[in-house]
């Protein structure tokens, strides 16, 4: 992972303001004047799928906000499995329990190729206490986290083993429209809390009933109209 904004040379640092996601993003509610004064310790990353950004229980001294590209956080159980709780899209912000001074919850690792921004734990601390706009936007970013986790659980945790992947894939982004890389096999079968070997077996199935079909690698094309009627089915 390369950090960008704090590179001087780096020419997309002026276009922060411009940046195409930032109406949904923690700062959106800052002045260009605001903005400007807190860019300096921001950090754009690149995190190429399957890299770890930041460890469960590692001390925690910044925020994540997704540009681009989707993360997962997991969290590894005693017993040694492991379990996916959560998928973090372009404007989610991960990692806000270092704002109450806990260690990071999960391990949150790309999903797919994605681009974050890392800001400090002290920034937005400072923010919050100076910008109602900051604060109000914490707050929006607290309920969307907890209204994420309760869509999973409703979504991907109930229903037949069927039904729960046709929601994890349309919640995917599957949609029929283009090709979409998928998870692998296991992080679906940690997503929905099945084994490895179900998730093989329901998408061996899922493509000879014509629901998907391999486009090129991991990247599939969805019946987004059938997928839904077995969703809600």
């Amino acid at each position: 992972m390369k950090p960008n904004c704090t590179n001087v040379e780096w020419r997309g640092r002026a276009k922060c303001a411009a940046c195409e996601i930032r109406n949904s993003v923690l700062f959106s509610g800052l002045t260009s004047h605001e903005l400007d004064a807190i860019l300096q310790p921001i950090d754009n990353l690149h995190v190429p799928q399957s890299t770890v950004l930041y460890e469960q229980l590692a001390a925690a001294p910044y925020v994540y906000t997704v540009r681009s590209g989707m993360l997962k956080l997991r969290i590894d159980l005693p017993n040694g499995s492991q379990r996916i709780v959560r998928l973090v899209q372009p404007g989610d912000v991960a990692g806000m329990e270092t704002l109450v001074g806990e260690r990071y919850h999960h391990t949150a690792i790309a999903l797919r190729d994605a681009d974050v921004c890392r800001i400090p734990r002290e920034a937005v601390i400072k923010l919050d206490q100076t910008s109602p706009a900051v604060h109000q936007a914490l707050l929006q970013r607290w309920q969307r986290s907890v209204d994420q986790a309760e869509h999973c659980i409703v979504s991907l945790s109930t229903g037949t083993a069927e039904a729960r992947m046709a929601r994890l894939l349309i919640m995917l982004g599957c949609s029929g429209n283009q090709p979409e890389t998928m998870p692998s096999r296991e992080d679906m079968g940690a997503l929905l809390g099945i084994t490895t070997e179900t998730a093989s077996r329901i998408m061996a199935e899922f493509k000879r009933r014509g629901l998907v079909h391999t486009d090129r690698g991991s990247d599939v094309v969805c019946d987004h109209a059938g997928l839904a009627q077995l969703a809600h089915g």
